[in-house]
């Protein structure tokens, strides 16, 4: 594919194209001992194409307006103009604050109706309606890195309430779709560093109350 502008090296936006390989939620999460909370920013496209003068596999987050107004899908071609993410403690992305974004060529294949589940994603209020269960990130690696169900999200842990300044970050990785997708492990726990070396421990209820309002193959 052309490239259209070189790569400076700097924090100027660069002009980029591809094919959407992936796209999912853009999604930020908060924790603060046993409580959380999430920060809904987009999505996520995983781009097979030209950034940078180079040739490679690269992620760009956009924001919910150009996804609804675009309505992209895996195996859309699209070009754009984006620029470094400066906190990647906080962001998943390569690259982010996306403008000048267009459709070059639409796939016309139909999404599938097995996992992983591909087409265009629904909204990010659905996203939250339906709720996540947590997803060993082997298994997101190895088989939802595709899945408009999955996600993974930049993790802030606020360590102490009263010194909000103090923080931890991680990655996690979650499931949003049917709770009977035959590839679907939940892995470990997760624990939550808390003050004066306190650690809280995820139950597996949390999850539970999380989906429960919806059927095996919702």
């Amino acid at each position: 594919m052309k490239i259209l502008v070189p790569f400076d090296g700097g924090k100027a936006k660069v002009y980029w194209n591809g094919r959407i390989i992936s796209i999912q939620p853009r999604i930020r999460l908060t924790r603060s001992y046993d409580q959380r909370s999430h920060n809904y920013l987009g999505y996520i496209l995983l781009i097979e194409g030209s950034i940078g003068g180079e040739e490679r596999t690269f992620t760009v987050g956009i924001g919910k307006e150009a996804q609804a107004k675009n309505q992209f899908q895996t195996g859309d071609v699209v070009g754009g103009r984006s620029g470094p993410v400066e906190d990647t403690r906080t962001e998943v992305a390569e690259y982010y604050k996306t403008s000048e974004l267009r459709l070059i060529e639409k796939r016309l294949e139909l999404p599938t109706s097995h996992p992983p589940w591909l087409g265009t994603p629904p909204a990010l209020e659905i996203y939250r309606q339906r709720g996540h269960r947590r997803l060993a990130a082997r298994t997101y690696e190895t088989k939802c890195g595709a899945c408009i169900w999955g996600c993974r999200m930049p993790v802030e842990m606020i360590i102490d309430q009263w010194k909000p300044r103090k923080k931890k970050y991680r990655i996690e990785t979650f499931c949003y779709g049917p709770q009977s997708c035959r590839f679907y492990k939940a892995g470990a726990t997760r624990k939550v560093p808390g003050r004066k070396g306190m650690v809280w421990e995820e139950p597996d209820w949390v999850d539970e109350d999380a989906v429960s309002h919806r059927g095996m193959d919702e």
